[in-house]
């Protein structure tokens, strides 16, 4: 099993949860977040006056999947959430050892 986590744009959040409810994937954790990559954060006016915004809002989903899907995850997510322009965002992919639903007692794969 593998942890996918992804930092994306907000306004991408709809269309991106969507597909992964169509690829069998309802489940997840939705976390609002601020930060910056390359691009350092951005220079914005109020009232005449310029002031640096360092770090800027973003989503970070984390999806826990079978070995399998995980192409098929990054896949939907890259192609949903890509503008081209900087600030798209990233995808982590972290091994997990183990789940379990505390409802039932299963364990491994059965309990994603």
């Amino acid at each position: 099993m593998k942890k996918v986590e992804a930092v994306i744009r907000m306004e991408k959040l709809e269309e991106v949860t969507e597909m992964l409810e169509r690829l069998g994937y309802p489940g997840m954790m939705v976390t609002h977040i601020e930060g910056h990559g390359r691009q350092k954060g951005l220079v914005e006016q109020f009232r005449g006056r310029e002031y640096k915004v360092n770090f800027l809002p973003k989503i970070k989903i984390e999806i826990v999947a079978k070995d399998s899907d995980v192409d098929k995850i990054i896949n939907a997510i890259s192609s949903i959430a890509k503008t081209g322009e900087i600030g798209d965002g990233k995808i982590f992919v972290y091994p997990v050892e183990n789940v379990q639903r505390i409802r039932t007692g299963e364990k491994g794969e059965v309990a994603i």
